[in-house]
């Protein structure tokens, strides 16, 4: 069900963004305890506002009373990813070379399932990750269809 929601919602809510010029980054339909939250995430290029974030949910939320895809009770949120967006497409990585990110895998590569440091190449599905293993710095190729899940890092 989770999925259909989504899909619809997704229909929904492009031509929206599109008018917009707005990028969809993600949207979780989930529950947490007894409540449910369709959460969408977008952005742009320097960033949304949270006016725009308003004028998104106002009109997505007419779409959904129209359309009526969800039985339950939900809350509506509408947001922008933040400093720790995800990494969901190809493109995303392309566009975050030389960024730090946060990779999780699906099983180890050199022992490990979760990389930390700089995006340094993104060729033929093929990641190339820069990181620190105490003073010395290192590279892991992570292959593309690896990836679990995947975010741009904040440095500290």
């Amino acid at each position: 069900m989770s999925s259909q929601v989504i899909k619809t919602t997704e229909e929904l809510l492009q031509p929206i963004l599109d008018e917009k010029d707005l990028e969809l980054i993600d949207i979780e339909y989930v529950k947490e305890g007894p409540n449910w939250f369709l959460r969408i995430y977008i952005d742009k290029s320097g960033g949304v506002d949270i006016t725009e974030c308003g004028d998104v949910s106002e009109e997505l939320s007419e779409k959904l009373d129209e359309t009526d895809p969800i039985k339950e009770a939900y809350f509506l949120e509408v947001s922008s990813p933040g400093v720790e967006r995800p990494l969901k497409t190809k493109e995303d990585f392309n566009q975050n070379l030389n960024k730090n990110v946060f990779v999780k895998l699906y099983e180890p590569i050199n022992g490990e399932k979760e990389y930390e440091g700089i995006l340094k190449d993104f060729t033929n599905n093929m990641l190339t990750i820069e990181f620190k293993e105490k003073t010395r710095k290192k590279q892991v190729e992570i292959p593309y269809d690896k990836i679990a899940k995947a975010r741009l890092a904040v440095m500290f």
